[in-house]
């Protein structure tokens, strides 16, 4: 049976991984449903945009009527939904645009979801069989571990500590709602701090490569102690589709890189990998480290996240290939080998290219 996965948000940092994996690890047919918002990069899929099983739409999650008519055309038999607004600072200055989108979004995909489901039950009981809702979240769901020197797992309460955890927390509430309510068969993950490849310039690896390759001030939050798990995005990708393919319907699984690091330690780590992979530096610039300025620290401010990621490891066999170190070299080597895809975030030029397609 022909496979066919719709992934929102698929023009994502995240996403844009996930969608490569689907085209070189299996033979399904990949939809891409993006908006296309800021972060959203038609680039980021620039060399699997004429592939025959690739097709994307550029639509709104929230749009009933636009999500209806894509799976009415592709008849998916599974959904993975990476589709979310995620940046913290982003959501203090404008909380409403993550309410929208990760929970109205998240709402109206679940209904088309369900509708659609429910039409496979009546019409292809085997395909209805097959098919899953795969929710992408976030460990800040969890909010702080502070110094308890615990780990977050698949039961740890929630406790959203700003506007993009807790709208990320609701859309995972509505995901357990509707597998509860009405069966739907879902899947959830929750995964640790991101880095790697295609990442958009806000974050805080690639922006730190990006201002130092500048010379500009490397800024780090409070005294840069908090602490996060990172993960390397293409492990991430590789554990959704473990999860999608062999994970049980109605479970959540944690993602984690089981590395835990300080930011200001993740800070100095770019900027040794930088001495080496970049050794002309701006004018003025001696150590790249001599660019790190400490900067007034965000209002909630969780002070640690780290990631229990046993379950997955013991139950579906996935465990990441990448240390930290040798994630970091591949995700500066990349920035340094692409120069085009940043640039023109920088400069603005990317948005000019978002042309789509609508069903």
């Amino acid at each position: 049976m022909e496979h066919t996965v719709i992934v929102t948000g698929g023009a994502g940092f995240i996403g844009s991984a996930v969608v490569h994996l689907l085209l070189s690890a299996t033979n399904w047919r990949v939809v891409n449903v993006d908006k296309l918002t800021y972060s959203g990069n038609p680039a980021s899929l620039a060399d699997v945009e004429n592939h025959p099983r690739y097709h994307f739409i550029q639509a709104d999650i929230a749009d009933a009527a636009a999500m209806r008519a894509a799976f009415e055309v592709f008849q998916p038999t599974c959904i993975m939904h990476l589709a979310a607004e995620s940046h913290v600072d982003r959501s203090i200055d404008g909380p409403a645009a993550f309410m929208q989108t990760n929970i109205i979004g998240t709402f109206t995909l679940l209904e088309e979801a369900r509708r659609h489901w429910k039409a496979l039950g009546e019409n292809a009981p085997d395909k209805a069989a097959l098919f899953r809702f795969h929710h992408i979240s976030t460990d800040e769901v969890y909010g702080d571990l502070a110094d308890t020197g615990g780990l977050f797992t698949e039961h740890t309460p929630y406790a959203p500590s700003s506007p993009y955890s807790a709208s990320k927390a609701s859309s995972d509430h509505l995901v357990r709602a509707w597998h509860r309510t009405y069966g739907l068969p879902t899947l959830i993950t929750n995964c640790s701090n991101n880095y790697g490849p295609r990442q958009f310039p806000e974050k805080l690896i690639p922006l730190i490569i990006l201002n130092a390759l500048a010379g500009r001030s490397l800024p780090v939050y409070g005294d840069g102690s908090q602490i996060r798990d990172w993960l390397y995005v293409e492990d991430h990708a590789r554990a959704l589709l473990q999860v999608l393919a062999c994970g049980q319907v109605g479970e959540t699984y944690n993602i984690g890189g089981h590395n835990e690091k300080r930011n200001i330690d993740v800070v100095r780590a770019v900027c040794a990998v930088l001495e080496t992979a970049a050794p002309q530096k701006p004018a003025g610039v001696e150590h790249y480290e001599d660019l790190i300025t400490f900067v007034r620290d965000r209002p909630g401010h969780d002070s640690r996240y780290a990631i229990d990621a046993s379950k997955i490891a013991r139950t579906l066999g996935w465990r990441p290939l990448e240390t930290f170190e040798t994630g970091l070299a591949k995700t500066v080597r990349w920035y340094l080998e692409n120069q085009p895809w940043w640039q023109a975030i920088l400069d603005g030029s990317y948005r000019c290219e978002r042309l789509g397609t609508n069903v």
